[in-house]
């Protein structure tokens, strides 16, 4: 039922589940234990390559499936279990990477990266209960909600595991490398919990004609290669797509190489952990508020807002010289990054078809692993070219510039009557 507070409340719960992963293992500890402890004894060179790896492998897997997944959910009704299977599998390989020991680096990349098609196969079919979940009155806050809670809850379970880190002996350990590994079972411990609720309390409502496995997965392949094809028509979704793409990517990109980018700048390694703690909790009621922010200026609107903030955070990051202006743009960034985040997957929710939302947030997904991609290439290659890493983050602007444009673009009435036109056809 939509609307529904318990309903509400249990889906944004997984946000919180699944957060918990994204900071204390994807964010924090495993690229450093990784370094330190798996790859032990290989050159800095290999290490990087060995995460690197470890990094795509599983994202680009679920970005390869996430369409094909997303019809076979939409026509089998399979939303939830495909969650719980995907979920299960991350939690899992993340708290096995307990038994891993000094220098196995094949399996820490090999359960990495399985952890990582567990985070974002289910991602792929939480999105796709949202429009079940709430009508497109309550959509962007309900939204917000699950990546407040997931601010919040992982930003909490993140600073426990900071401590054991740098404490160890309070928590019963014996050194900081068995704080490390048992903060991976608790993160495992904590992701299973907390999708319980959203199994037991969201219901999901089935297609008219409900097919078994086999014939859901031969309908979904047929589907997504159709789909694939009818972007010709559904002009909107793809424009829009592209500009998510666009200005997705430079937002990722800040997030993933604001600790490199420090540190290139020899700040030390305790401001950068204070950092990324500031954006987490900061960004936990500001996700919130600016759902109201948009809904009170319109969503398209907002989206603009924030993504003109990102460049002038791009802009901010060239003049940085100190560990504070760190700390500010951590602020900053925490204001408008859940915020950009949820509005995007909320206005994608109203340009396409509810009974096809797995199918379409296959594609977002998609794009969403995708994204990180160009801009990491472009600070690479500017920061190489001019000599200056400050001129590499400085390039981002392009990204958001030409996103900013695409979105304006976007006309969500005209999207719907693409949307009518194309389901008449199928």
């Amino acid at each position: 039922m939509q609307d529904s507070k318990r309903s509400i409340f249990a889906w944004a719960f997984y946000d919180w589940a699944n957060s918990a992963f994204a900071t204390t293992v994807m964010a924090g500890f495993f690229p450093v234990f990784f370094s330190a402890y798996w790859a032990v004894g290989s050159s800095s060179q290999q290490g990087t390559f060995y995460l690197g790896v470890a990094n795509s492998l599983g994202s680009l897997i679920v970005a390869l499936l996430a369409p094909f997944l997303g019809a076979i959910a939409d026509w089998g009704s399979y939303k939830k279990r495909l969650l719980a299977f995907f979920a299960l599998l991350g939690s899992v390989m993340t708290a096995s990477l307990y038994v891993l020991q000094l220098g196995n680096w094949p399996m820490a990349v090999l359960f990495y990266s399985l952890a990582v098609v567990g985070f974002s196969g289910a991602n792929t079919f939480y999105d796709a209960l949202l429009p079940f979940v709430a009508s497109e009155k309550k959509v962007d806050y309900v939204s917000s909600l699950g990546y407040s809670l997931g601010y919040i809850g992982g930003g909490l379970l993140f600073l426990v595991n900071v401590l054991m880190y740098l404490n160890p002996s309070w928590f019963g350990f014996s050194n900081q490398e068995s704080a490390i590994k048992a903060c991976f079972v608790i993160v495992g411990i904590w992701w299973v919990v907390f999708t319980l609720p959203l199994l037991l309390f969201v219901k999901e409502e089935k297609p008219q004609q409900a097919l078994r496995v086999g014939q859901a997965v031969r309908k979904g392949l047929r589907i997504t290669i159709k789909t694939v094809r009818s972007f010709k028509q559904l002009k909107t979704i793809a424009l829009f797509l592209v500009a998510y793409w666009l200005y997705i990517d430079g937002v990722d990109t800040i997030i993933r190489m604001a600790v490199n980018y420090g540190t290139s700048l020899n700040f030390p390694s305790e401001s950068l952990i204070i950092a990324l703690l500031i954006t987490q909790f900061v960004a936990f009621p500001s996700a919130l508020l600016y759902s109201a922010f948009g809904h009170k200026i319109g969503v398209k609107k907002a989206l603009l807002v924030a993504i003109g903030a990102y460049t002038v955070i791009a802009i901010l990051g060239y003049f940085m010289t100190k560990p504070l202006h760190f700390y500010l743009l951590a602020v900053i960034i925490g204001l408008f990054q859940g915020g950009i985040q949820a509005l995007s997957r909320s206005y994608y929710t109203r340009l396409i078809p509810k009974q096809r939302s797995a199918e379409f947030f296959g594609f977002f997904n998609m794009l969403g692993k995708f994204a990180a991609i160009i801009g990491p290439l472009l600070m690479g290659v500017v920061t190489l070219l001019t000599g200056n890493v400050r001129s590499g983050i400085v390039s981002l602007v392009a990204l958001f510039a030409i996103g900013f444009i695409l979105l304006r673009r976007v006309d969500e009435q005209k999207g719907q009557k693409e949307i009518e036109a194309f389901l008449k056809q199928q």
